[in-house]
C-alpha cells in the first residue's frame, strides 16, 4: 500500500480493492471505534464508580446484567447470520425489510418477559425501575446491530465506526454530566437509554439516505429462512450470556450488592483489555466466510494468521496483569475497592482465554458449524452455573471468578475438539507449536523485567510501556530466528 497524497490514503480507507488492503481498512476502521468505545466506556464506568461509592455502582452492575440475560431473545442470533449471508450474496433489500419488521416483534417479546422476571428476580422497586429503563436501551441498541451487521457484511466498517463513535461519545458526555450534576443510579440509566435512542434516529436517517430507502415488510418466508439459520447462535448466545453475566445476577439475588460492585470494577477492565480481539475477529471474521467457500487453503492460511495474533496477545496480557494487579486497580478506584485486585488477577487469565477461544468460534460459524457452537456454549453455561452455585456462597466474588476461568478452560478444549472434528482446518502444526513456544519464552522475559522494583514501581501506564516493549522486542528477535527452523522443517 503506497501512500504518495490524500487520495491514497482515502482510497486506502474507504474502499475495498484487495483482501490485504480491505482487511487493513476494517481492522483501522473497528479499531478506532471500538478503542473509543472501550476507552470512554470505561472511565464513565470509573467515575461512576467513584462517584456513587461500591453498593450504587453494584446495583447498576446488577440491573445491566440482569437485562443482558435476555439480550438473545431479541438479537437471535441474526447480527452474526446477516453479517455472514450479506458477505456472499449482494443486494437483499426485501430480506432487510422482512428482517427489521421481524427484529420489532422480537423486541417486544423481549421486553415483556423481561417486565416480568424482574418482579422474581429482586423485590426493590428502584433496580426493577433500573432494569425497566436499560431494557429499553438493550432494545434500541440490539435494533442498531442490524444495521452494524449489514455494515460489516459489506465490509464497510467505517459506517459501523461512525455510529459506534457517536453513540459511545452520547452516553460518555451525558453520563458524565448526570453523574457530576445529578449523581444517581436513575440517572445514569436514563443517559444510557436517551443516547441510545438519537443513535438509532441518527443510523435510521443515515441507512435511509446513504445506503437504499428503509420499509417495514413482513414476510413471513424471510423470518423463517433467518430463524432457521439463526436459532442455533441464538441458543448459543443464551448460554453464552448465562456464563457471561450469572455471576453478577447471582451476586446481586444473594444480596451482595457490594461484592457485586467489587467484582464489576475488575471485570470493566478486563473486558476493556478484550479490544484487539474484537477488532481482529471483526476483520477476520468475513473473510473466513467467504474463503469457506473459495478456497479451504486460504481458510487455513488466513486462519492461521488469525490464531498467531491471538496467541500474541494473550500470553503477555495474562502474564502482565496478574503481575501488575494491584496497581492497575488502584490507578482507577479508591482504597476501598482493594478486593477488586484479586478478583482482576483471577479474571485476567479469562480475558487470555477468550482471545485464544475467539478463533475457534469464528472459524466454526464461517463454516455452516453453528448448531455445534450451541452444544459448546451449553456445556458451558451448565458447568458455570453450577459451579457458581457452589463457589459464590462461599468465596463470594472470588468463587465467581474462578468459576469463570474454569468454564472458559472446558470450553476452549471443547471448541479445540470440534474444529478439528466438524471444520477443514487442522489447529496444530509446528507454526502453531512455535507460535506458542515465541510468544512464552518472550511472556516470562517480560515478566522478570516487570517484577524489578525500579520498572514495579514506576507509574502504571510506565511499567506497561517498558513490559510491551520487551516483549514486542523479544517477539521479534524469536521470529527472525526460531520460527524459521519451525517452518523449512514442516515444509520437509
Amino acid at each position: 500500500m503506497n501512500i504518495r497524497n490524500l487520495t491514497d490514503i482515502k482510497n486506502i480507507l474507504f474502499n475495498n480493492n484487495t483482501v490485504k488492503q480491505t482487511l487493513f481498512k476494517n481492522t483501522f476502521w473497528l479499531s478506532l471505534s471500538m478503542s473509543v468505545n472501550k476507552l470512554l466506556g470505561l472511565i464513565l464506568l470509573i467515575y461512576a464508580a467513584r462517584i456513587l461509592g461500591a453498593t450504587e455502582y453494584g446495583k447498576f452492575n446488577f440491573a445491566l446484567a440482569f437485562v443482558s440475560l435476555f439480550v438473545i431473545f431479541h438479537d437471535f442470533g441474526l447480527p452474526t447470520i446477516i453479517t455472514r449471508e450479506f458477505a456472499r450474496e449482494k443486494e437483499k433489500k426485501e430480506d432487510i425489510y422482512s428482517i427489521l419488521s421481524l427484529k420489532i416483534l422480537l423486541g417486544l417479546g423481549a421486553f415483556v418477559l423481561i417486565l416480568l422476571s424482574s418482579f422474581f428476580i429482586t423485590p426493590d422497586p428502584d433496580i426493577r425501575k433500573l432494569i425497566l429503563i436499560l431494557v429499553l436501551f438493550s432494545l434500541i441498541n440490539g435494533f442498531i446491530t442490524i444495521f452494524c451487521a449489514f455494515f460489516q457484511a459489506r465490509q464497510k466498517m467505517e459506517y459501523q465506526s461512525w455510529l459506534e463513535i457517536l453513540q459511545v461519545l452520547l452516553i460518555f458526555s451525558l453520563g458524565l454530566y448526570v453523574l457530576f450534576k445529578f449523581p444517581s443510579v436513575e440517572n445514569l440509566s436514563y443517559a444510557y437509554l436517551f443516547s441510545a435512542l438519537l443513535a438509532l434516529i441518527f443510523v435510521l436517517f443515515f441507512f435511509h439516505f446513504k445506503v437504499f430507502h428503509l420499509k417495514v415488510a413482513w414476510q413471513k418466508s424471510v423470518w423463517q429462512k433467518f430463524l432457521i439459520m439463526s436459532w442455533p447462535l441464538a441458543l448459543t448466545g443464551l448460554f453464552g450470556l448465562l456464563y457471561s453475566y450469572t455471576d453478577s445476577v447471582m451476586l446481586g439475588y444473594w444480596g451482595m450488592l457490594t461484592e457485586t460492585g467489587w467484582y464489576n470494577a475488575a471485570y470493566k477492565i478486563v473486558m476493556a483489555t478484550l479490544i484487539p480481539m474484537g477488532l481482529i475477529s471483526g476483520s477476520f471474521y468475513p473473510v473466513l466466510s467467504k474463503f469457506f467457500k473459495e478456497s479451504k487453503e486460504k481458510l487455513q492460511k488466513t486462519w492461521d494468521y488469525q490464531l498467531e495474533i491471538m496467541i500474541f496477545l494473550a500470553l503477555p496480557l495474562m502474564v502482565g496483569g496478574i503481575v501488575l494487579a494491584s496497581k492497575i486497580i488502584y490507578s482507577f478506584y479508591p482504597s476501598d475497592f482493594s478486593p477488586s485486585v484479586l478478583a482482576f488477577q483471577i479474571l485476567i487469565l479469562t480475558a487470555g482465554l477468550i482471545f485464544l477461544n475467539r478463533p475457534f468460534n469464528d472459524v466454526m460459524i464461517a463454516c455452516n458449524q453453528q448448531k455445534k457452537t450451541f452444544w459448546i456454549t451449553l456445556f458451558g453455561a451448565l458447568v458455570n452455573i453450577i459451579l457458581n452455585l457452589i463457589l459464590i456462597p462461599k468465596y463470594s466474588l472470588y468463587g465467581a471468578a474462578v468459576a469463570t476461568v474454569i468454564t472458559y478452560v472446558l470450553v476452549l478444549i471443547m471448541f479445540l475438539r470440534y474444529t478439528m472434528k466438524f471444520t477443514p482446518i487442522r489447529p496444530f502444526n509446528l507454526r502453531f507449536l512455535s507460535d506458542f513456544i515465541v510468544a512464552s519464552f518472550s511472556a516470562v522475559l517480560m515478566y522478570f523485567i516487570i517484577i524489578q522494583p525500579s520498572i514495579y514501581n514506576l507509574n502504571i501506564f510506565f511499567s506497561v510501556i517498558i513490559g510491551a516493549l520487551v516483549y514486542l522486542i523479544s517477539l521479534f528477535i524469536l521470529q527472525k530466528t526460531i520460527k524459521p527452523i519451525f517452518i523449512s522443517y514442516e515444509k520437509t
